[in-house]
């Protein structure tokens, strides 16, 4: 009985490991091949940084792209709702990028002379700028927990939701916080998080397209 019961936890490991290969590979491909989309960008995002006097941050804005676009699409950058104040308005791959870019260096410089940290700026991309003041009267630093209140406080009721209801939001960030969740009309309160692990995988997959 002791060996049977041995073999069978023996074979349900196995398999625990193989599903666990099968869907790793599958993401890491799936990843290599939407960062390969995404730097490719690289070039004419950081001549456009430079001249907004970003050129540092480059990544970070990569990251946006990733965040919001995976590099599909005519508006990879999301940009049109800072641009024009309504979606579906950007009408080229490259004004999206001016636009994003133009974006997030007006983010970058009033967090600075805010006194603020670049989450605050990166999350002022999703949420408006009006964030950056909000997190300067509360220490200047972006968090998680001071995201979530500006979105469920501010952002919600401002667009209408005053029941703070919430909707799921399946990454790992949102999981590990409260199980998956977002407020509804609230941005995204992971967002800062989410551009800056992206930032990462486009580092690490960019070496291995160079290798």
């Amino acid at each position: 009985m002791l060996r049977l019961i041995g073999k069978t936890l023996k074979i349900i490991v196995i398999l625990a490991v193989f599903v666990i290969l099968v869907i790793g590979g599958s993401f890491a491909v799936r990843t290599y091949k939407q960062t390969k989309v995404v730097n490719s960008y690289r070039p004419e995002v950081q001549e456009l940084a430079d001249q907004a006097g970003v050129g540092t941050y480059t990544d970070v804005i990569l990251g946006i792209m990733y965040t919001e676009s995976k590099g599909k699409g005519t508006d990879l950058m999301q940009s049109s709702e800072s641009a024009y104040g309504t979606r579906g308005k950007i009408s080229s791959q490259q004004e999206s990028i001016e636009s994003g870019v133009k974006h997030f260096s007006e983010s970058y410089q009033q967090a600075k002379a805010a006194g603020c940290d670049l989450n605050t700026a990166i999350q002022a991309y999703n949420y408006g700028t009006n964030y950056i003041q909000y997190v300067k009267e509360r220490g200047g630093k972006n968090t998680v927990e001071l995201a979530e209140k500006y979105s469920r406080d501010v952002l919600s009721p401002g667009y209408g939701n005053n029941q703070q209801q919430m909707y799921r939001y399946m990454q790992v960030q949102s999981v590990l916080y409260n199980g998956g969740y977002l407020y509804q009309n609230g941005g995204n309160m992971f967002y800062a998080e989410m551009v800056q692990m992206n930032k990462q995988f486009l580092t690490l997959f960019q070496r291995l397209q160079k290798g």
